[in-house]
């Protein structure tokens, strides 16, 4: 089976990376937490346009027709850029909800962040499960929520009644978080990199010291494991690969942000420095769809049926 990357597949995952470069880049970021991580509703209607949120829909209901594996490069990308919003709710609501696939209606999950709603204040529907099947419902009309606060400020939270978060693991939405985690993983890793050819101890780059070559060779290390996993995951879409995929690219998001924190020194502990805000999301999706505890026991389930 070849996991490498088509011509077509590099083409489409430069072009999301270079439109959010346009569209969300650093002066963006920064509105965006100044903003307390409101949405900016143009950006998701442009994500909507560029065809995030109906990449999987197929052509003769408007969408681009492609598959998961695609999917899988575009999240990364959002991943990377920091990208705020419930994309992943949004894009698993197209077709379901009118509007989400266009970018014109913000969908968040009632079973994304177990007992949280992550942006419930701005969003125009709510991903229900009715049965087996999935439904958007108005977000007046699920239970009572009240305002938390999160430990991402580009992710404002309401907590929820438990009697709308009691739901299977969907196996997308985990898959999708996994790549949005991998490419946080690999921009801290670059960012790592980067700060340490440019900043100067004992009157050389931090980087030529062995112990920071190190931490940057375990990042790397991480990421490439974790995007193995991930790129695997999407082609085989087997849960239990899914499951292995979003361990590892959880671990890969969140200790990166912590090397990265690491070699940034005391500077990556200032508000101006975006690795806080890598770690603080990195976090934040480790509890997204699918937990660590909840994967390690797809996992044990999984080893002992196969013995």
């Amino acid at each position: 089976m070849d996991f490498r990357l088509t011509d077509d597949q590099r083409a489409l995952q430069e072009g999301m990376r270079g439109l959010l470069t346009r569209l969300f880049g650093p002066e963006q970021l920064r509105a965006a937490v100044e903003r307390g991580g409101t949405l900016d509703r143009e950006l998701w209607r442009a994500l909507g346009r560029a065809g995030l949120f109906a990449l999987r829909l197929p052509e003769a209901r408007g969408g681009v027709g492609l598959g998961l594996p695609e999917a899988v490069l575009l999240f990364e990308e959002a991943g990377r850029a920091l990208l705020p919003g419930p994309l992943v709710a949004t894009h698993i609501a197209a077709g379901i909800v009118p509007g989400a696939a266009e970018g014109t209606q913000i969908v968040t999950c009632a079973t994304q962040l177990r007992s949280f709603l992550p942006h419930f204040a701005e969003a125009d529907a709510a991903l229900v499960l009715h049965g087996s099947s999935w439904r958007g419902r108005s977000p007046k009309d699920l239970p009572s929520a009240v305002p938390v606060r999160s430990m991402d400020p580009l992710t404002p939270v309401h907590r929820s009644s438990p009697g709308i978060t009691k739901a299977p693991p969907h196996p997308q939405g985990t898959l999708l978080t996994a790549a949005e985690q991998l490419g946080s993983a690999a921009r801290t890793t670059d960012m790592a990199v980067q700060y340490a050819k440019e900043r100067e101890q004992f009157g050389q780059p931090i980087g030529g010291f062995q112990a920071v070559k190190h931490l940057c060779a375990q990042m790397l290390v991480r990421t490439e494991v974790a995007r193995s996993a991930v790129y695997a995951a999407a082609v085989t879409e087997d849960f239990t690969e899914i499951a292995g995929a979003k361990l590892l690219a959880d671990e890969a998001a969140v200790r990166n942000a912590r090397d990265c924190l690491q070699v940034y020194g005391g500077m990556g502990f200032t508000w101006e420095a975006d690795v806080h805000l890598h770690l603080k999301r990195a976090w934040l999706r480790a509890q997204m769809w699918l937990t660590a505890a909840e994967a390690e026991e797809v996992q044990a389930e999984a080893l002992a049926s196969a013995l």
